[in-house]
Formats: structure tokens, sequence, C-alpha cells
């Protein structure tokens, strides 16, 4: 592919999401961007950086994939592959922000073991079910998944997700801080992947670190999105607290009665 043909082929991505973004309020959005998709023939690689953008934005508004694509329409093998992995990839992200780990792993058991292979991005949301339910076999299966998809950023983010979300992991923590450094740039560019560090930072008593990374995500965040800037804040609030406390205790640990 020369260097053109990729600048044509990100235009025209950028171009289906933005046609359905504009039609992001009516019941027909899914279909067109799968249709935009299709005559594309994107990669899953192309369709997982449209699908889950597009999919938050549609959340946003009160009108998600959730309420316009079925159950079938995710499972369905018959349909034209690229899009199937559209609707898969919408459905299954918006119901990653919904944390609806239980539906996703019961979705994808339906889906046949070839696509994923074909799909990386698909069972990194599989692998979000199962590590979001602290369920030690997501480690395995996301260690697949980072080898298969060549640590594409969207994709890590997923996994990321589904480690920040399984509090119970062992070793989660540090997986976080390894999968923030796969990203471009280590992450230090990205306030999601910052926000994911200052949790992890917090969970192993970094706190300084962790205000660093919060603080830091706070100021790379965009304007306009004040349900993510609600969670940085909640982030830098448990740090803080965490901070405070963790003084207290080593101050009275050291105190000695004269």
């Amino acid at each position: 592919m020369t260097h053109a043909s990729e600048t044509e082929r990100a235009e025209t991505l950028a171009n289906a999401a933005s046609a359905a973004i504009e039609a992001i309020t009516g019941s027909e959005w899914p279909q067109l961007l799968a249709q935009a998709l299709r005559e594309l023939d994107a990669t899953w690689q192309e369709s997982a950086a449209v699908c889950a953008d597009v999919a938050w934005r549609a959340r946003a508004v009160k009108n998600s994939a959730l309420g316009l694509l079925t159950e079938e329409q995710v499972t369905d093998s018959s349909t034209d592959p690229v899009i199937w992995q559209t609707y898969r990839h919408l459905y299954l992200s918006t119901l990653r922000y919904d944390f609806r780990c239980h539906t996703i792993e019961s979705l994808m058991c339906k889906v046949p073991v070839s696509v994923l292979n074909a799909d990386p991005y698909s069972e990194a949301l599989y692998a979000f079910s199962r590590l979001g339910q602290s369920k030690p076999d997501g480690l395995a299966v996301m260690d697949r998944v980072l080898v298969a998809s060549d640590a594409h950023p969207k994709t890590v983010h997923v996994l990321l997700h589904g480690l920040w979300l399984g509090s119970l992991l062992p070793g989660r923590a540090s997986l976080m801080l390894a999968l923030v450094g796969l990203l471009p740039e280590g992450g230090l560019t990205d306030p999601i992947a910052l926000f994911r560090m200052a949790s992890a930072r917090r969970s192993l008593g970094h706190y300084p670190e962790a205000l660093t990374a919060i603080g830091h995500a706070l100021e790379l965040l965009p304007p306009g999105d004040p349900a993510v800037h609600a969670d940085l804040v909640r982030e830098y609030t448990l740090i803080a607290t965490a901070y405070e406390l963790a003084q207290h205790v080593r101050t009275t640990r050291n105190f000695t009665p004269s």
C-alpha cells in the first residue's frame, strides 16, 4: 500500500465516521457506517478505530447501538463479513462501555473461533469480559490477543480497561503499567492511558507518581467530555486521599511519646 493510498483510506474512514456522527440521533447510523466500511473493505484495525469512537459518541447522546442492533446481528455469520464485523464492534464496544461483561461473554461464545482468530479486536472484547470479572483465564486470552494484534492501540486500550475493572486479578497493577508502555509514546500523550497509569500507580502505593500521571491526564483531556473528566477527578481524589492516609500512618508510626 502506497503512502497516497494510506492517506486516501484514512480520509475515507474519517468521512465514514463523520457521516455516522452526523446521523447519530437517528435510527440508521449503524447501517450507514457498516455500508461505508463495506465499500472500503475495512480491515479489523480500521473498523475498530472507527467503531470504538462512534459507539462512544452514540452512547453519549443516548442512542447507542444496543437499541438499534440486535444480538442476532452480532452472532449471525451469514451476514457480509465486513458488515458483520462492524455490527460486532459497535455492539460489543457499547457493552464494554456499560461494563456488561456477562453479556459480552455470552455473545462471544456464539462467534466461531475462526472469526476471533481473524479479528483480534473482537477477541480483546472477549478478554475484557473475562478480565472485568477478575477471571484469571482472561490473562491468557489477553496474552494471545497482544501477539495476534501486534499491540494495536485500540486493542490495548480494551485490555487495559479489562485489567482496570478486574480489581482481584493477580499482578493487575504491574500488568497495566506494562500495557500502557506498549502504546504510542508510552501512553504519555494519551489522557486515558495516563488515567490507567495513575490507577495502577495508586494500587502500588506510588502516590507522587500517580498524582503526576492524573495531573497530566487532566491537562490533556479535550473539552466536551464531562463523564471522562469526572472519572479523572474521582481518581485524583482517590490518590490524594490514599496518599494523605499513608503519610498520616507513617507519621503516627514514627511518633515517639516524650
